[in-house]
């Protein structure tokens, strides 16, 4: 099975009206759209954008307010993957969860209205204690025309199981919204993004936000780039990357994703890093 994917270089700036961040989303979709593709990814915490409409004194908007937008978000990502006749995975959202909690929360749009969600598992010391997160306490993975996928947030990806579990799951593709503020957070994200796509032979589509929300606590800074990063072998591009964006531009990226020959390089390849793992030695979460 083949299909295509864009991923988003979403470029952060003050804004004053939730109708601002809806038109320049539309924008985004409204391009992808332009070349045929069947799934769009947006970076994590794109939803920050709207703390930067301020309250009436002109202050922003702090982080426990986010989930206000909720609805709004729901329906405008609703929308547009109906619209286009697109899988949206719309980047991540910080919602209420009850007793007081938050999770930073990845949502995939499926035409048909449906709304996936995972919640990020792993959380940064920033999400803990300025933030006040609460980590997801599970993973899914999720059944589409175009195969099963699976939603891991940024500092996700920098944990080898939780991958595998994915993987083992049936997942062929996974989808990881970032957010990170200087090179040596983006290079964490995807140096690991790397190494799991060689680990366990899967595709790894990944971006994160650029610019700057200058009135808007630990958004002030981003540093991204979007990519879709293959394992390591020869039906695919020697260094793994089968595309990738200009690094801190406001742009997308697109590639077109071959479900078979991940089933080849399992099978075949010249090394079977998935087959061959030692499950008399370690856990295997299949």
């Amino acid at each position: 099975m083949k299909y295509r994917v864009a991923a988003v270089q979403y470029h952060l700036e003050d804004i004053s009206s939730f109708e601002q961040f809806a038109s320049q989303v539309t924008h985004y979709v409204r391009n992808a759209s332009e070349y045929g593709v069947q799934f769009v990814l947006f970076p994590e915490f794109l939803t920050t954008q709207l703390l930067s409409i301020g309250d009436e004194a002109g202050k922003p908007l702090p982080i426990d307010q986010l989930p206000v937008f909720t609805e709004a978000y729901l329906a405008l990502f609703r929308q547009l993957a109906s619209e286009y006749n697109m899988h949206i995975v719309g980047g991540t959202h910080v919602v209420d969860v009850g007793g007081g909690k938050r999770q930073n929360t990845a949502h995939l749009f499926h035409p048909d209205g449906r709304v996936d969600t995972q919640a990020k598992i792993h959380l940064t010391p920033t999400e803990v204690e300025e933030w006040d997160m609460a980590p997801g306490d599970g993973l899914a993975v999720f059944e589409t025309p175009y195969g099963t996928i699976a939603m891991l947030t940024c500092y996700d990806i920098e944990f080898p199981e939780i991958v595998r579990m994915a993987r083992a799951k049936g997942a062929d593709v996974i989808f990881c919204p970032s957010c990170t503020d200087d090179r040596h957070g983006f290079y964490r994200v995807r140096y690991c993004c790397h190494a799991r796509t060689v680990e366990n032979q899967v595709y790894i589509v990944t971006t994160g936000t650029v610019g700057s929300l200058r009135r808007v606590d630990f958004m002030r800074a981003n540093y991204g780039q979007a990519a879709v990063i293959t394992p390591n072998d020869i039906p695919f591009p020697p260094a793994g990357i089968m595309s990738e964006g200009d690094v801190n531009q406001d742009m997308l990226i697109v590639a077109d994703l071959d479900l078979s020959l991940l089933d080849d390089v399992r099978k075949a390849g010249s090394v079977t890093t998935w087959r061959d793992r030692r499950t008399d030695l370690y856990t295997d979460w299949s």
